[in-house]
């Protein structure tokens, strides 16, 4: 049945105006859920030597290694120690080793600059984020789930590191979202090997870790 022109023009904005409140909501309802995770991430700043590193801590996607992490953090675990390994194609390293261990001329005098830690945590690396420029991940010996203290920031895409099917991967669990330049400047110190094929790429300058405190965004 034919309607007057007047009400169909009616109906059409009425149809319209449902239509456009069903976008909103349904963007809502996808929207939303991801800003308030995004909301709960806590943020932590990594006061170098170099200058000072922001970064968000993914707390949803990897919710164990980020405790870990922060657990570390409130007890200064990380106050005073050094990012020990620089790759300027690869990543750097830190939060093991204290001052000094550059100098070390032995296996046994390097292992007396390394800080003691909890036991490791489960691997995480199944979470979906990569190891891209930027990121944070935990550091590990050969066993997945051997993380402890230590971490690295990724300073290119390292898709080696992900996690494949039937292979544990490294676990992201941050991105630096403020001061990359200063990643960059760490990444590009003059190294050194202190120990042929156990302990190599040590920065010939202490790298130091004044602190990591968690601050707001």
């Amino acid at each position: 049945m034919n309607q007057p022109l007047g009400q169909q023009s009616n109906m059409k904005r009425t149809l319209f105006i449902v239509a456009g409140i069903f976008v909103i909501g349904l963007a809502a309802v996808i929207l939303v859920p991801w800003l308030f995770a995004a909301d709960k991430n806590p943020v932590v700043e990594i006061d170098t030597s170099m200058g000072k590193i922001k970064v968000e801590l993914f707390a949803e996607r990897s919710p164990i290694t980020v405790k870990n992490f922060l657990d570390y953090v409130d007890k200064k675990h990380y106050d005073g120690l050094t990012f020990h390994r620089v790759i300027p194609t690869f990543m750097i390293q830190g939060g093991g080793f204290e001052p000094g261990v550059k100098d070390a001329k032995t296996a046994e005098e390097v292992s007396k600059f390394e800080k003691k830690t909890g036991t490791g945590i489960k691997n995480e690396s199944d979470n979906g984020v990569l190891n891209e420029r930027g990121t944070l991940a935990m550091a590990r010996t050969g066993d997945p789930n051997s993380a402890t203290a230590q971490f690295f920031i990724n300073v290119v895409d390292n898709k080696v590191l992900d996690a494949k099917s039937g292979r544990p991967g490294y676990a992201v669990f941050g991105k630096v979202t403020d001061g990359m330049d200063v990643v960059d400047k760490i990444k590009d110190v003059k190294t050194k090997t202190v120990i042929p094929r156990d302990f190599e790429d040590v920065p010939v300058e202490d790298v130091i870790i004044k602190s990591i405190r968690k601050v707001d965004k």
